[in-house]
């Protein structure tokens, strides 16, 4: 079992973009032209090539690049009973495009069987060494909860749940099977991506939640499905969050500061670390940091993936120092703001500006901290 636990002190989200061999592949699954044993192949050898590739880089944490998903999320949550999908052309609107998502609802009660993340997880963890551990990248069970209880959503999840706590409760009991999953298959770092609470701190997004909804409740039911998702995982076990506001194809979905959410998220999630999306003005200031409880870490996300441009290497370490005034420099770490493709479609950047990217959180690292 590694030694190693994310966060490491360069880090990054999880995703990575797709390589036009994969592209290829699953754009032949899909056309009938080869089985999903060939499609299982492609994926691993692009799997293989991407970890080689990270540790290449010198990273020290490995994903599988989310290589065998469609959507950073919603993929997860096709892998419950009773969740079902269709592609209708329809989508969410983001920062001038349109995000083109499945449309995901239920048809029964949730219920975690065998899920597949698990058997990815399997793959994925042959590579670690004494020097490198697997991370799993999963939506937040409060980005789940979201998904049905949205206006387009909440009157067919009425029918299965006539309340939230009734939601929540089955959420709970699906996470905490498949977490222990993982955990039985070796996993021991676990990383909670969540829009949710990103969403809430743009203005009027709260009705997201339906006409009148509470930002006070609404907030206490994020908090809870999270919480009791994470309550009893073993001592050894790393459960840590990504906070992000959108990240389609290099558009984003919302704007605004921590503020807002900053009291619950930081000081009442019980999650080890926070990922947080810090790369331009949309996210505000890192006075709300003063809120992060007891030790946990802080990941400050100060590079971008929604652009190829490298940034200036200066003013990302004055920026580092400037959020260490509201917590401790040796309780931050750096990363990208979120991944490089969320969704398949991937970021407006290629390859080796994405690589590049990574070098730079690496080098500015070892400065900061001497890693």
């Amino acid at each position: 079992m590694s030694k190693v636990f994310a966060p490491y002190r360069y880090d990054f989200v999880g995703s990575f973009l797709r390589p036009e061999s994969l592209k290829k592949a699953k754009a032949d699954f899909k056309a009938g032209i080869i089985t999903q044993e060939q499609l299982t192949a492609a994926e691993e050898e692009a799997v293989r090539d991407v970890v080689a590739k990270q540790k290449k880089a010198g990273y020290h944490i490995i994903t599988d690049g989310e290589f065998r998903r469609t959507f950073w999320h919603l993929d997860f949550m096709w892998g419950f009973e009773c969740v079902a999908h269709e592609d209708t052309g329809s989508g969410v609107q983001f920062n001038g495009e349109l995000a083109r998502l499945d449309d995901v609802y239920l048809t029964g009660k949730i219920i975690a069987g065998a899920h597949p993340f698990v058997e990815h997880f399997r793959f994925i963890k042959q590579f670690e060494d004494e020097n490198t551990a697997a991370k799993q990248t999963i939506p937040a069970p409060a980005q789940t909860f979201q998904q049905f209880v949205t206006p387009k959503n909440i009157e067919r999840t009425r029918k299965f749940y006539p309340t939230d706590e009734e939601l929540i409760e089955d959420i709970v009991a699906a996470y905490r099977k498949v977490i222990k999953d993982l955990y039985d298959a070796g996993c021991r770092n676990i990383q909670f991506d969540d829009c949710t609470w990103g969403v809430l701190v743009a203005n009027g997004s709260v009705e997201r939640y339906g006409k009148g909804a509470d930002l006070d409740a609404i907030k206490k039911k994020l908090l809870k499905v999270n919480n009791l998702s994470i309550e009893g995982k073993p001592d050894d076990l790393f459960i840590n969050t990504h906070i992000c506001r959108g990240n389609y194809h290099s558009a984003y979905f919302s704007s605004g500061p921590y503020d807002s959410v900053a009291e619950e998220l930081f000081g009442e999630e019980n999650v080890d670390a926070y990922y947080l999306e810090y790369d331009d003005e949309r996210s505000g200031g890192f006075e709300p940091l003063k809120y992060v409880s007891g030790d946990k870490k802080v990941v400050l996300g100060l590079i971008t993936t929604k652009s190829p441009v490298l940034e200036d290497k200066e003013a990302v370490i004055t920026r580092i120092h400037e959020a260490a005034k509201y917590i401790p420099l040796d309780r931050l770490y750096l990363s990208p703001q979120c991944g490089f493709a969320s969704c398949e479609i991937g970021n407006k950047l290629t390859e080796a500006e994405q690589w590049a990217k990574l070098a730079l959180v690496k080098e500015i690292a070892e400065e900061v901290w001497g890693v």
